[in-house]
């Protein structure tokens, strides 16, 4: 069985041609006996790369692949935007050799995209499973369109790698779907997030687990910071949360969130005794409770503040879950967002490192490293110049020790200004999910007050 994606490229055609078609991801030693592994080896230095094992052309020799692509490109005057699209097709362990990978490989762009674009395919064995690498041109050489990259192109691809497959005799995946074909849900998904969608059926799901009749499961709701756009008196009730732009209909979630199966799946729960101790997550006020103790250790301020609080919340969900005494953040949003944590904890230990705490201290920190890159990525350009002018072997060899110098300094510097400017675009979401965040616990505490009186 295969399976299957592509990706878009911006800016980067040469390189992903040049790392598909690598000789030492395309030839296995194990797959070849010595005389042939080694004409191989041969042919990959001789002029006559067309016969390189497991890589072909379509529409296109391999040898001038990007020489055509770019050709296409020019003549129809669409050289920016999405330079290519970069596909894979990865083989179940031990299913297939090399030969039917490619076989297959070849025969599933072929019918994709043969019709209309200039394609690469080869076929990589530096892994347990054989894969493809499929490089197509953006730009079709037939007409001079842009191939648009719609969610329905992603199911053709699979389709057709499948019926490719069964033709072969090999296996299929089970048939899987996009989230409800939504666009925006299928991306967020490849990046292992989760949608509001998926964050309400796992809180909903918890609701049910820990209640046994309706009324506790919309306390237990109301808790984890919900309300009802179209409370239960609806035949469709819908559920909104803050920062929500639109209320998401509880039925939508699946066939086992209808009124009627939550209902039946609340009645078995009354079999269980230890549910009848009614178990509501109680409502706690964490993000008031944190400023306060970063404030009396007078521990930071501005973005520093903002990073701590908010991975300070991430923690409490992320701890002890047998625990239900502890606090847990109530927006949804936030609560979603908690895969970043890693991230987030990556750029809080950079402002910590360089001592940052406002955004003009971020600013200037990435400009003084922009400068450095630039500083030393001149450097290392004059000693590239003069290795294609070298005195000397020895002097040449010298320059090339020194550029690969430069090029370890170049690589953390680079990874610290990515990080910087990743800053940039993440406080001011962070900023709104706390804001979230306080408003709820606001609204919290006037209750209690309310309630108290």
């Amino acid at each position: 069985m295969a399976t299957t994606g592509f990706w878009p490229v911006k800016n980067r055609l040469k390189e992903v041609i040049d790392y598909a078609r690598n000789p030492d991801k395309t030839t296995d030693k194990k797959y070849l006996d010595e005389d042939l592994y080694n004409a191989l080896r041969y042919v990959e230095n001789d002029d006559k790369t067309d016969k390189r094992m497991y890589v072909s052309g379509i529409n296109c020799p391999t040898k001038r692949a990007y020489e055509y692509m770019l050709a296409t490109k020019q003549r129809y005057g669409k050289l920016g935007g999405n330079v290519a699209y970069h596909g894979y097709q990865s083989f179940k362990s031990g299913e297939v050799t090399p030969e039917e990978a490619h076989a297959i490989g070849l025969e599933t762009a072929k019918r994709m995209w043969g019709k209309g674009y200039e394609v690469v395919v080869t076929t990589h064995l530096n892994t347990d499973n054989l894969h493809n690498h499929i490089v197509v041109n953006s730009v079709s050489f037939r007409t001079g369109r842009k191939f648009e990259n719609h969610i329905s192109d992603h199911y053709k691809l699979r389709e057709i790698s499948d019926a490719v497959c069964l033709e072969q005799g090999k296996s299929v995946l089970p048939p899987s779907k996009f989230t409800g074909n939504r666009k925006k849900d299928y991306w967020i998904h490849k990046s292992d997030g989760l949608t509001h969608r998926d964050i309400l059926k796992r809180d909903i799901d918890q609701a049910i687990s820990n209640t046994t009749n309706w009324k506790a499961f919309d306390l237990y709701l109301k808790n984890l910071g919900y309300s009802y756009a179209r409370n239960s008196d609806y035949r469709h009730p819908s559920i909104i949360a803050p920062g929500w732009k639109r209320s998401v209909r509880i039925d939508s979630l699946g066939e086992q969130y209808t009124q009627e199966k939550i209902r039946e799946r609340l009645i078995l729960n009354q079999k269980d005794i230890t549910l009848y101790a009614v178990r509501i997550p109680k409502r706690f006020t964490p993000l008031m409770e944190l400023q306060l103790e970063f404030k009396k250790a007078q521990r930071m301020d501005g973005i520093q503040l903002a990073f701590a609080l908010i991975i300070e919340l991430w923690k409490l969900m992320t701890g002890n879950n047998i625990d239900r005494s502890s606090p847990k953040p109530l927006s949804p949003s936030l609560r979603r967002e908690v895969r970043r944590l890693d991230q987030t904890m990556k750029e809080y230990w950079l402002l910590c490192e360089n001592q940052i705490d406002s955004v003009q201290e971020l600013v200037s920190f990435i400009e003084k490293k922009s400068a450095d890159i630039s500083v030393l990525e001149a450097d290392r350009q004059r000693i590239y110049n003069r290795i294609r002018r070298p005195k000397s072997e020895e002097e040449k060899e010298q320059d090339k020790a020194a550029a690969r110098k430069i090029s370890a300094k170049l690589k953390p510097l680079r990874e610290e200004l990515k990080t910087a400017k990743a800053i940039t675009e993440h406080y001011t979401h962070i900023l709104e999910l706390l804001e979230t965040e306080r408003d709820m616990e606001a609204q919290i505490k006037i209750k209690t007050k309310e309630r108290t009186r």
